[in-house]
């Protein structure tokens, strides 16, 4: 779509998590009543009545749906392809900003430097917001970026192949960054902008849906190692991946991640004929260049003063 108007875009993906969705829109109300500001939200096959609870508390959001469930990336690449402002804020269903009048600064530090592509927030990971905000961390660009909180600059997006909607969850973020890479556009970290992620890390593991996130994070890493990486260097990654899950997790008696390990690499195997026709791989010295940058910021915890 081609884009026709300044301003910003805030798009969500959700699945069944109607009161999460709820308790972000509430925190996002001040960015909801501004005129320079479009919300779009894709309902990826819901059937908790989010779509209901959208259409009768907030009819002016822009709202789609999936009747049935086509994944977290396919819903990413529909919402940008609707998206016709300068910048495209991509969040959560259960993440909401922190920091007051985040607008502002994302668009100072898109025009300062023209050359950012994608811009990636300072990320707290909690169910409730830390209690305090300080931070000494300054801006600088990095490898990759988070999928829960980061904002598009529209002409980098469309100068880059749709996120990879086969991989269905997992490794999007890493497949765009090497793209953008590629096209020598920059991923800044801007951590003047802080969102609270609510999100209990520690009780991931004990989750029903552990065992098919990690299958799909080991398999989505593989992707992207053969989609990108020169050959030489695959067979070692590949080794040295399988090794760790060993050694941290089925060696110490998890049999879920055993069973993650094995259909993992059966992805691996079916994902062949796929991997061939979208390799981008970088040269030695490409990836020499791209190891150089500093590691993608994930988590933020409150500093000492």
């Amino acid at each position: 779509m081609t884009l026709i108007s300044k301003g910003f875009s805030i798009l969500i993906t959700t699945k069944n998590r109607k009161d999460d969705l709820a308790f972000t829109l509430q925190k996002c109300q001040s960015l909801l009543d501004r005129e320079d500001v479009v919300f779009i939200i894709c309902d990826d096959g819901s059937t908790d009545g989010t779509n209901l609870f959208i259409q009768e508390n907030y009819p002016k959001i822009r709202f789609i749906r999936n009747e049935k469930s086509k994944g977290l990336i396919y819903s990413r690449n529909k919402l940008m392809d609707l998206v016709t402002t300068e910048f495209a804020i991509s969040i959560d269903d259960d993440l909401h900003f922190i920091t007051q009048n985040p607008l502002e600064i994302i668009e100072k530090a898109f025009h300062e430097n023209p050359k950012t592509g994608l811009i990636g927030f300072r990320i707290f990971w909690n169910l409730q917001e830390p209690e305090t905000t300080y931070s000494n961390e300054v801006s600088h660009r990095m490898k990759s970026f988070v999928g829960c909180g980061h904002v598009w600059r529209m002409s980098a997006w469309r100068d880059i192949p749709y996120y990879p909607a086969w991989f269905i969850f997992y490794g999007e973020e890493d497949f765009a960054s090497f793209q953008l890479f590629k096209k020598n556009w920059e991923i800044q970290y801007l951590p003047e902008v802080l969102v609270n992620h609510r999100v209990d890390i520690k009780s991931r593991k004990k989750n029903a849906d552990y065992a098919v996130r990690l299958q799909r994070s080991l398999r989505s890493g593989w992707y992207l190692y053969f989609l990108f990486y020169p050959l030489k260097l695959i067979p070692k990654k590949i080794a040295y991946s399988i090794w760790m899950q060993l050694k941290l997790k089925v060696f110490k008696g998890d049999f879920k991640a055993l069973k993650a390990l094995l259909l993992a690499q059966l992805d691996l195997f079916l994902a062949i004929p796929k991997i061939i026709k979208n390799a981008n791989r970088l040269s030695i010295k490409e990836y020499q260049e791209y190891q150089k940058l500093e590691e993608t910021k994930i988590y933020w915890k409150p500093e000492d003063k």
